[in-house]
C-alpha cells in the first residue's frame, strides 16, 4: 500500500499523501530540512498568470511537457514561443515543442557556466573537442580519436526514451593530459588502465545548439529578461506582498484549488496597476540601450 502511495516518487507525506518531501528555498533552521510540500508552475502572460499546476515532482525537468499539454486542453489558444529557466530543459521537451509547432526559448543547464574560464578550458569536456561530422568522431586536445563503440537508451518518468551515443578513445596510453581529461573515481580499474569516454546524445546536441542560437538573439534576450521579471515576479508578489507563504489544506485538490484563487487575486491587483498606469497595452518589458 505505500508502495502504491508513493508511485514513482521518492517520497510522501503520511499527513498528506499527494505532498512530497522537498528541500524548500525558505527554512527558518538554515540545516536544508526536507518538509511536504507541491511543485507550483506558473505560466505568465505580459505580467498575467495564465495557468498553473501543482506537481509532486521535487524539480522542474519532467514537468514542463505535462504542464503544456493540460494547459492546451483548456486554453482556446496555442502559444507559439516558450520561455523557460534552465531547470526546465531536457531532450523530452526540446523535441516535444518541435513537434507541437512551438519555439523554445530554454536556457541551457550549461549556459552560465560555459562561459567561465575554467569551462573552457577543460579539455576533458565534449564542447572542447573537435567533432568531425562526416566521420562522426571527436577528436581530444592530443589528436587522438574518440570512436562510437555503442548506443544505450534511457527512459524517463514519463516515459520519453532518449538515445545516447557512447564515443571511446582508441589509445589513451602514455596521455600526459590524462588526469585532467579522464574524472571520476566510479571506476575500478587504475587511472593508467582507463580510456575516455563520451556520452552524447545527438538529438539533445542539435536542439541545444538550435535554442543556444535563439535566445542570443536580441528578441531572445527580450524574452529570457521578461521571463525573469514577469515569471519570477509572479511568486515574489504572491510570496511578499500578498504574504502568501504556506498552504492551509491538504491534498491536491485543495492547493490546487487556493493557487487558483491566489493566481485570481494577483491577476486582479495587477490589472488594477496596469489600468492607473495606463500600462494595459504593454506586453513585454524593452531592453536598456546604451
Amino acid at each position: 500500500q505505500k508502495i502504491h502511495i508513493c508511485g514513482d516518487r521518492n517520497s510522501y507525506s503520511k499527513t498528506d499523501h499527494d505532498a512530497t518531501f522537498m528541500r524548500l528555498k525558505e527554512d527558518a533552521m538554515l540545516n536544508g530540512q526536507l518538509k511536504p510540500a507541491y511543485n507550483l508552475q506558473h505560466a505568465v502572460d505580459a505580467q498575467y498568470i495564465t495557468w498553473l499546476d501543482v506537481s509532486p515532482r521535487p524539480t522542474d525537468v519532467t514537468t514542463l511537457v505535462p504542464f503544456l499539454k493540460d494547459m492546451e486542453k483548456h486554453l482556446s489558444f496555442k502559444y507559439t514561443e516558450i520561455c523557460a529557466d534552465a531547470g526546465y530543459e531536457s531532450e523530452e521537451a526540446y523535441v516535444f515543442l518541435e513537434e507541437n509547432g512551438q519555439l523554445s526559448y530554454i536556457k541551457p543547464q550549461n549556459y552560465e557556466i560555459s562561459k567561465t574560464r575554467k569551462y573552457r578550458q577543460d579539455i576533458g569536456r565534449r564542447e572542447n573537442m573537435t567533432y568531425l561530422k562526416e566521420e562522426d568522431v571527436y577528436l581530444c586536445s592530443t589528436g587522438r580519436r574518440l570512436l562510437p563503440v555503442r548506443e544505450k537508451r534511457t527512459r524517463n518518468r514519463n516515459g520519453y526514451v532518449s538515445t545516447v551515443t557512447i564515443y571511446e578513445c582508441e589509445d589513451c596510453s602514455g596521455c600526459p593530459h590524462k588526469e585532467k581529461c579522464i574524472k571520476g573515481n566510479n571506476c575500478k580499474k587504475p587511472l593508467a588502465e582507463r580510456k575516455k569516454h563520451l556520452y552524447v546524445s545527438k538529438v539533445m546536441k542539435e536542439k541545444r545548439q538550435e535554442t543556444l542560437e535563439r535566445i542570443t538573439t536580441e528578441y531572445g534576450t527580450k524574452l529570457r529578461m521578461n521571463r525573469s521579471i514577469q515569471a519570477e515576479g509572479s511568486f515574489a508578489v504572491i510570496k511578499e506582498d500578498m504574504g502568501f507563504r504556506q498552504y492551509l489544506y491538504r491534498g491536491k485538490e485543495n492547493v490546487l484549488a487556493q493557487s487558483v484563487l491566489t493566481a485570481i487575486a494577483h491577476n486582479i491587483n495587477k490589472l488594477h496597476f496596469k489600468i492607473q498606469g495606463g500600462r494595459t497595452g504593454q506586453f513585454l518589458t524593452d531592453l536598456k540601450t546604451a
